[in-house]
């Protein structure tokens, strides 16, 4: 049952001092894994429900010193080296691609595989410092149409994304993929890298690309040549107060590629044009923004990539502060906040891949009572 999750794990190097180790690491981070998977929120809660799990767990891995206490998995997965542990997470998520692949190829025309949005997440609770500043921060890759986690790396700030993203794309098969990332990633290695690893990119465009983005401000800015682009206006959404309507045009951007010969691949941009009105005041608000792209000047595809992009902030980062409390945890010891960071997401995925049409929230609740159903998470 645990063989496709912890036998990816057997490089990970146990910190502690050999001869001198009661719970070996798989035990200590398959109980780990179990307590996030029942809804266990902390270290202390994590032994408790290892504790009144141990008969289970034991027909898994030997636990003949039965369950590591609190104080002793908090220490080794502070000690545990994260890259390590990312690497392996990484390397067991790319186990399951063959299946993923198969199911998304279905859902997403025109030989697009999946969607591969990188994005930023701070870990509030980890701050370490009274202002709120030193918490840790993550950059992750998330596959939109199979709704999994396929990989993350932790930078020093905000503003290292951009050394971060390199590296999380090394760690992926981006074959196929689209790969969409925030302003903040759009960067000339970045765009190169993608296309050499036979993948299309969608980034958006703020001022920090030099005159890229004002060289298409002014192409869409001009009324006579905005006219000419394909054009595709969404159906009008209502909520939150608000009612949005979004008007996408997309242009061949062969000149742009001439201007900024740098950029490889760029073949599209594209400007999505929201016009927000506020139901109570009947207040107007328009905002636009672009991006460029390596696929064709395809307006809906493209607006797809975009809106799968958004999307990430409910179907990940919400996921994880309110189905499992993230921001609230105050785990802050050494590594020990990136460690749990990356079970959280192991789990995360594991409940995603368990096809029954129940919330996050009732399937840890089922895993903490059910057994059989426990087995079944792990091994979906």
């Amino acid at each position: 049952m645990s063989a496709s999750f912890l036998d990816h794990f057997g490089d990970v190097e146990d910190p502690r001092v050999p001869g001198m180790v009661l719970y070996p690491l798989d035990e200590i981070l398959l109980t780990v894994l179990v307590g996030v998977l029942c809804r266990a929120e902390d270290f202390d809660e994590i032994e408790d429900v290892g504790g009144e799990l141990l008969d289970w767990l034991g027909r898994i891995l030997p636990f003949k010193q039965g369950i590591a206490p609190a104080q002793t998995l908090k220490r080794t997965l502070a000690r545990l080296d994260p890259r390590q542990l990312e690497t392996a997470f990484a390397a067991w998520v790319k186990g399951l691609a063959g299946r993923i692949r198969g199911v998304v190829a279905k859902a997403c025309p025109r030989a697009c595989r999946r969607q591969d949005p990188g994005d930023g997440k701070t870990v509030r609770g980890s701050r370490k410092n009274a202002d709120g500043t030193g918490a840790l921060h993550l950059v992750q890759a998330w596959a939109h149409e199979a709704g999994l986690v396929l990989a993350q790396r932790a930078v020093d700030a905000k503003s290292n994304e951009i050394t971060a993203i390199p590296e999380l794309l090394d760690m992926l098969d981006l074959e196929g993929a689209i790969v969409t990332i925030d302003a903040m990633g759009t960067q000339k290695q970045i765009a190169a890298e993608i296309v050499s690893r036979k993948a299309d990119y969608v980034l958006a465009l703020k001022g920090n690309q030099g005159t890229l983005k004002q060289d298409v401000a002014l192409f869409f800015g001009d009324p006579g040549i905005a006219a000419e682009c394909s054009r595709h206006d969404e159906a009008p959404q209502a909520g939150h107060g608000r009612i949005e309507e979004r008007t996408i045009r997309a242009a061949d951007a062969t000149w742009l590629a001439e201007r900024h010969p740098d950029w490889k691949g760029l073949a599209s941009i594209l400007a999505v044009t929201t016009r927000r009105t506020i139901k109570k005041t009947g207040a107007v608000s328009i905002e636009t923004r672009f991006f460029i792209s390596s696929l064709p000047p395809d307006p809906v595809r493209l607006a797809a990539a975009v809106r799968a992009h958004w999307s990430v902030e409910n179907n990940l980062h919400w996921v994880l502060d309110v189905s499992f409390r993230e921001d609230a945890c105050r785990s802050r010891k050494d590594h020990s906040a990136r460690n749990l960071a990356t079970i959280r997401r192991a789990v995360l995925n594991m409940l995603r891949r368990e096809p029954a049409k129940i919330s996050l929230k009732r399937k840890r609740l089922k895993a903490l009572m059910s057994p059989a159903y426990r087995q079944a998470l792990l091994a979906a």
